[in-house]
Order: C-alpha cells, then structure tokens, then sequence
C-alpha cells in the first residue's frame, strides 16, 4: 500500500509501506479520507511536535474515516462493506486511568500518527489501516466519509466544552478560530452558551466562525489590539475562557476578561516554558485553570451530531487532495488566508 511517510522536516514522502496480518480483535480499512491536522504540519515543517522527534519514518495522520475490507477471526458485529468513522486512540483499557474512566489519560496509549513513543504509532495517512475493533464506529451507508472524517476534531471540542462544566446560558470566549477552535466555539453554542466570543489573528476564519460556526461576536486580536478590553471591566465579563490557539500571549489575556470564580480551559498545546499564569490571581480570584487533553468518550459523540446533522462540519472543510499530491497539500494547509481544513483523498473510489 502507499502512506504518506515523515522522514524529517520538510521530507515528507508517499512511499510503499507493508501490510500487517490481523489479529483476532483487529480489523482493516481502507481509508477513504485523512484531514490534516496541526500536529501533521509541525511533523512536516519541524519533524517534531513538541519534545516528540521523528526518529524513525512515521505515517501521519489521525482524522481519518473509511470503509472496512477485513476482520480479524474474533471480530463480532462489524462487516466488510461497513463506513465507518475511525477513533485514532487505542488506550490499554487496563491502566489505572483506563479503568476509572479517562482513557484519554491512558499510560500507554497509542495515538495514530504520533511519535510520543518509539517505536512510533504509524498513521491513517495510507491506503490502509488497522485498527483494534473497539476504534471502528459503523455508520449509516449513506453517510459523507468527508464530513465524517471530522469526528476527531469535533471530539476534542466537545472534551473541551465537557471539561469546561455546564455551559447553558454562559458566556463564553475562545481564543483561536483554526478548526479546533471553530468547531469548539461550535460545541459551546450547542452546549447552550448565551455568548460566545470567538478570536484569532486571521479575518478569514473569523468570518466562519462568525457566520456558520456559532460565535456571536468576533475579536481580531492582531488589528484590534484593544479588541478584548472592553469585557476587562467589573472584574472580568467571561463565565469561561477556552483557549484553544496554544498562544502564550493568548493565555496570558484571559486572566483579565475571565470572571471571579470563572474557569479557564487550556487546549492549545503552548511551547514548553511559554505558560504564563499568574498564580496570584488564580488564588485570590479563585480561577479555575484546567487541561483538556484529546478526547476520552466524545469520539461517538461527535460521530452521532456528524450523521444525524445536528453539528454541520462542512464549514471547514476547504477542499481535498489526492494522496499522492500530500506534500503540496501540507504546504497549502498552513494558509490560515485561504484554508480552515484540507483533506487527503487516500482511496478516491470511497465517498
């Protein structure tokens, strides 16, 4: 089969890779389409995301969806011929923190397309995959692969909004409007938030977010450097703060415009060292300042609003490329002007 393979920075290539024989609990599929996500780009144009080095060629991708073509001799309740949308994590299911319900926290998780461990987890960015069964989620034959393939995203969103407690009639502030933050501005709105203030530095993806995402109002906070000051007064206008763009300048801004015993939801990845948190006004004002880390049981969540159209992703979606055209794609993809989501046609006969 051929993958969309990192060797390094900016040496992406698609090359044969070989199959791999099932398990019993294992299924393959033909992967249909691959978003590209953010941490594909830092592979790309860094060869690492974070502290995690490419050490050995790595397949990327993890927003993925497809059609199953094989089952492993134990499977049960999964045809080949099925759509299915494609959970990238693969918990232990026996860890303390699998066990208590947080697999996202999973001590020896596996997440496709990710170099935290080595040997790497290889990617859905391939003709195909293989995935223990409890990662395949049968859907309707009907349904939009293209859209599907947005229930990663879509899923950490919804982590996002779960971890930042009930939202009905809040207002709300997210800070970045690339993909995860549109599509959590979306979960918000859906969650009930009266506001939801939406920012970020490109007019572009304001305007999506703006009109087709849910956010009531928009702050370009490159032209409008006093765009937030306003909600400064009386101690602080937002009931929550999700700061999704992994700017420390970002973060830095939320702890004069988030209310007295408010909460601050971090779910942009910062550089390590950049945080900049003023303990102080976490104490005296009793801020809550929590994580949100992937997602835990929000994959089907967001697998259920995508088929029944009760979230619409088509907003983002800015156009497709065929597998063999990846490194033109990640080159596009970084356009925030031009692009929200760029997808990858892995196998173009599946819709």
């Amino acid at each position: 089969m051929l993958a969309a393979v990192c060797h390094g920075a900016k040496d992406v290539r698609v090359e044969p890779r070989a199959e791999h024989a099932l398990a019993p609990d294992e299924v393959r599929v033909a992967v249909a389409f691959g978003g590209i996500c953010g941490s594909d780009l830092h592979y790309y144009h860094r060869g690492a995301v974070g502290d995690f080095f490419v050490r050995e060629p790595l397949t990327l991708g993890h927003e993925v969806s497809g059609v199953v073509v094989e089952v492993g001799s134990g499977v049960k309740g999964i045809e080949t011929g099925i759509k299915a949308a494609l959970d990238p994590a693969r918990p232990c299911l026996t860890c303390h923190y699998c066990r208590a319900g947080r697999a996202n926290l999973c001590t020896n998780m596996q997440f496709l397309g990710s170099a935290g461990r080595f040997p790497h987890v290889q990617g859905g960015f391939a003709q195909h995959l293989v995935l223990r069964q409890d990662q395949i989620v049968p859907v309707p034959k009907d349904t939009d692969l293209l859209r599907l393939s947005v229930a990663e995203p879509l899923s950490v969103g919804l982590h996002a909004v779960n971890r930042a407690g009930p939202l009905l009639g809040k207002r709300v502030l997210v800070t970045g409007s690339g993909p995860i933050g549109l599509l959590t501005a979306r979960a918000a709105r859906f969650a009930g938030a009266a506001e939801v203030v939406s920012t970020d530095v490109e007019d572009a993806a304001l305007t999506v977010a703006k009109t087709q995402m849910g956010a009531t109002r928009t702050v370009n906070v490159a032209r409008e450097a006093g765009g937030l000051a306003e909600f400064e007064v009386d101690g602080g206008y937002f009931d929550v703060a999700l700061e999704v763009s992994g700017a420390a300048v970002a973060l830095a801004s939320l702890f004069k415009v988030i209310r007295r015993g408010g909460r601050i939801v971090q779910v942009g990845m910062l550089p390590p060292g950049t945080a900049p948190v003023p303990v102080n006004v976490l104490q005296t004002r009793e801020i809550e300042f929590v994580g949100a880390f992937r997602a835990n049981d929000e994959f089907r969540r967001a697998v259920e609003l995508i088929v029944s159209e009760a979230i619409d992703v088509a907003p983002i979606l800015s156009g497709t490329y065929p597998l063999a055209d990846a490194v033109a794609a990640l080159e596009r993809a970084g356009d925030r002007s031009k692009v929200v989501k760029l997808h990858l046609a892995i196998n173009e006969g599946y819709r």
